[in-house]
């Protein structure tokens, strides 16, 4: 067991539980986890527990949840353990009576290379503006989200046909990498911290966060643009359109994969193809979408092929415009 640091942890999801692993698989004293409320879910509404949660209870963590982070008992909580650093990784905004409190400093994992796309979808953004490299960045907290000293990146190419599920886990575990890193070097007292505004930083992008408007695909773009959105929300939470059926009914399905064809045609935009088997294709203005794996509402995901044998689609169908 390394004592020489005494470390706070925060985080939820799944992307946050590969960085506490390696920290205690290499002898790191973890004080505490700071994660989210439990959350009813399912049709039991049974109260699901974080997947940081999960993982520290069962490495024998102890676990804080505070309604507020500016909670008096929570504040106090934290005073008591008296942490060295706090460490955060895909968690909320903290206040600065929480990251202002380690003597060490508070430290984030930001899934991009800062000073680009600082906010809370970086992976899905840096896939939707067809980036080719993107990355992971250790930096400390201050009062502005995501604009903190950097204290070491790392780089990591993104493939043409990588989703942001695939993108998330390679990030996840090069980001362990380097929390692993940073707090070595914390513990060494070998920090030199640069300050974002030392880097280039003209024309930087943002990672907003997702929201429904986001996922709704506009056909009137181009192929390239429309299949970078569709890699970008999958898995989760998934681009979708419309398609309105000669009747007028209207379908909305989940886009969860798709190939792009960059050619010239004379057909209108919007248009729906197939082949009533395996094939569904929406024409763009430079080409065609091809739909390979989709989930019609309230249906399961499925590939089009086996979509086409449950559900009648023709040439007459037609993709809603926004």
């Amino acid at each position: 067991m390394n004592n020489s640091l005494k470390i706070v942890y925060m985080g939820t999801p799944d992307f946050a539980v590969e960085p506490l692993a390696i920290l205690l698989k290499n002898g790191y004293l973890v004080k505490a986890v700071v994660t989210a409320l439990d959350k009813p879910a399912g049709r039991g509404l049974k109260n699901n527990e974080s997947a940081v949660k999960k993982f520290a209870t069962s490495q024998g963590i102890p676990i804080l949840q505070p309604i507020s982070l500016k909670e008096e008992t929570f504040i106090h909580e934290l005073k008591h353990l008296n942490p060295d650093v706090i460490i955060v990784v895909a968690f909320r905004m903290l206040p600065e009576e929480v990251w202002g409190l380690p003597s060490r400093g508070t430290i984030n994992l930001h899934a991009s290379l800062l000073p680009q796309y600082r906010g809370a979808a970086p992976i899905n953004w840096a896939i939707i503006n067809g980036e080719t490299e993107t990355g992971v960045t250790t930096f400390f907290i201050n009062k502005e989200i995501d604009t903190g000293h950097i204290i070491f990146s790392e780089r990591i190419p993104i493939k043409e046909d990588e989703n942001a599920g695939v993108l998330h886990d390679n990030l996840m575990q090069l980001g362990s990498q380097l929390i692993l890193k940073t707090v070595r070097a914390i513990e060494n007292n070998s920090i030199q911290a640069i300050p974002q505004s030392n880097i280039a930083n003209h024309n930087l992008k943002k990672a907003p966060k997702i929201y429904k408007e986001t996922c709704n695909i506009n056909w009137n773009k181009t192929c390239t643009e429309i299949y970078n959105l569709i890699r970008g929300l999958s898995p989760y939470p998934a681009a979708y359109t419309t398609l309105i059926s000669p009747e007028g009914k209207y379908y909305i399905i989940k886009i969860f994969k798709a190939q792009k064809e960059i050619c010239k045609h004379a057909k209108p935009i919007g248009t729906v193809g197939t082949d009533q088997k395996s094939l569904i294709s929406i024409a763009v203005t430079d080409g065609y979408v091809y739909l390979q794996e989709i989930q019609l509402s309230g249906k399961k995901k499925m590939p089009t092929n086996e979509f086409l044998r449950g559900f009648s689609i023709n040439s007459e169908w037609k993709a809603n415009m926004l």
